[in-house]
Parts: C-alpha cells; sequence; structure tokens
C-alpha cells in the first residue's frame, strides 16, 4: 500500500508547523508584523520570532492570537506541541527533553556551569561553542537550549528549584564580561519568580556527595520521579527507583548545605559588585 500522500506540504515537526501556521494566519489576514504587533499590544518583533522558529511566545500571547483570528483552541493546541517537541534536540537528549515537557516539578543540581532552563543566549552559545558546535548547528542548539526557558514561564510553570556550587557563579564561559554580568542579573530576575528557587552551595562547605555531578529530577504527572545525570560528554537518565531515591537523598544532603534563597540572592549581589567596571562607563 503506497504511503499516504501529505495535503498540506506543511512541516510534520510540531515547532516548524507551528510557526508555518502562525504565518498563514497573518497573510491571510493582510497583516504586516507591526499591524499585528498595534492590534495586540506587543512588540511586533515577537510575531516576527514566533514566525522563524526562535521562540514558540508565552501561553498568553497564544491565547490573545486565538481571540484575534478567531480559532479558538487552535493554536494553544499547536503550541503545546511544539512546547514539548523533542525533534530540537540531540537525539541522546530526546527522550529527557519528553518527560521535562510533562514535568510537574523539576529540581535540579548544577556543578559544571548554569543550567539551560536559566541560560542567557550569550551564554549559551558561549558554552555550546566551547564544546565544538559552530555555524548553522550551534545557532540551532542556541534557539532550542533558549526555547526551554518558556517552560518556566506562564501561570502554568512548574516548580523548579536549581542548587549552584559557587563555581558556577564564579566561572564565566569564554567571553566579555558584560555578557557575564547579564547571566548573573538574569538568574536574579528568574529567582524572584514565585515558581523558581535558587540556592548555592559556597565552596566553604566543604566535601559533599554531589560536588562532581550535575543532576536533574524530574516529578511526572503520574506521581514518578525520574533523574538525568549529566558530565560534559555524556548523559544517562536514571529511571530505577531506588537509584534514583539514592541521588535525591544525596540532593537532600547537599540542600542542607546551601545558602537560603534571600541569602542566595545577596551572594549572587555581592559578585555583581565585585565584577570591573566597563571603562567606557
Amino acid at each position: 500500500m503506497p504511503p499516504r500522500r501529505v495535503i498540506t506540504g506543511r512541516s510534520q515537526e510540531p515547532r516548524t508547523r507551528f510557526a508555518q501556521e502562525l504565518r498563514q494566519l497573518r497573510l491571510h489576514h493582510k497583516l504586516t508584523f507591526r499591524a499585528l504587533g498595534d492590534a495586540l499590544g506587543w512588540d511586533w518583533s515577537l510575531f516576527s520570532k514566533m514566525e522563524k522558529g526562535e521562540t514558540i511566545g508565552g501561553p498568553e500571547v497564544i491565547q490573545a492570537l486565538e481571540t484575534y483570528y478567531k480559532v479558538p483552541g487552535l493554536l494553544l493546541a499547536l503550541w503545546e506541541l511544539a512546547l514539548g517537541d523533542p525533534t530540537q534536540f540531540k537525539e541522546r537528549y530526546r527522550r529527557y527533553m519528553a518527560l521535562e515537557a510533562e514535568a510537574v516539578s523539576l529540581w535540579y543540581n548544577a556543578v559544571g556551569g548554569v543550567p539551560g532552563l536559566l541560560q542567557t543566549p550569550s551564554y549559551a552559545r558561549a558554552q555550546l561553542k566551547s564544546g565544538g558546535l559552530e555555524g548553522d548547528e550551534l545557532e540551532s542548539q542556541v534557539r532550542a537550549r533558549i526555547g526551554r526557558r518558556e517552560l518556566l514561564e506562564g501561570p502554568g510553570a512548574p516548580p523548579f528549584r536549581a542548587i549552584l556550587s559557587e563555581t558556577v557563579l564564579r566561572t564565566p564561559p569564554l567571553g566579555g564580561q558584560d555578557e557575564w554580568r547579564e547571566q548573573l542579573e538574569h538568574l536574579l530576575a528568574m529567582s524572584q519568580r514565585s515558581n523558581i528557587t535558587l540556592q548555592v552551595v559556597l565552596q566553604s562547605a566543604g566535601l559533599h556527595s554531589l560536588m562532581n555531578t550535575d543532576v536533574i529530577f524530574l516529578r511526572l504527572a503520574d506521581g514518578r520521579s525520574v533523574a538525568y545525570v549529566e558530565t560534559a560528554h555524556t548523559g544517562d537518565l536514571v529511571q530505577d527507583s531506588a537509584a534514583v531515591q539514592r541521588l535525591q537523598l544525596d540532593y537532600d544532603r547537599t540542600r542542607d548545605l546551601a545558602l537560603s534563597p534571600d541569602q542566595t540572592r545577596e551572594f549572587i549581589m555581592i559578585i555583581l559588585k565585585e565584577m570591573p567596571c566597563d571603562p567606557s562607563t
């Protein structure tokens, strides 16, 4: 039996299809980006980025577009599929990314760098570039990583807790001081969100069981917890309940050593004050 012919000719990948549908709706209504922005009260550049696949926006703008175009439920359904689309990531991360999109809470221990969900574009680019990526592949992976941040935004965003080693906050990636300052300021801003908790473990806390381990725990809707343990070269998805529980015990012990969220914000501000000023200012 011959394969069924695709009628629309549009992409079957959720993020690409979402961007295509947005473009089709705008063109059908004969709108420029500026006209659409004026009508909805958003910066017109957001809609340009959405049609280019650089971002998928948040649920508020999607609902506004649905109301304006009179397509209730359509864009939100496509947006949800795009949010969980694993095809934007490298093969070895896809199973984890699919679970991340479904998680009802996320706990992170970071020793190797700022967690991807908290990175700025400049930080993500520098980190991925140091790993050997370049050109179109580099930019594609930067967009994919930054797109993940939308998971933490909006009224239904899951609780997210990150424990950062002091080393993470004192190790800027390759790049200028301005980019590093932007990243630290972004961490401060994210720590003010009601669903995000940041804590720092100082070097003076001494040795502990997760001092060399990046790990993230995902609590799933069915009550299960899984863990993703990552090094600079590989990552392993841990689903065995006993193994996950052992890692969670190590996480709890590490959290006992960490500064409180308020103390962590104060510590980040101290680092910002210690940074050299731009001589042009």
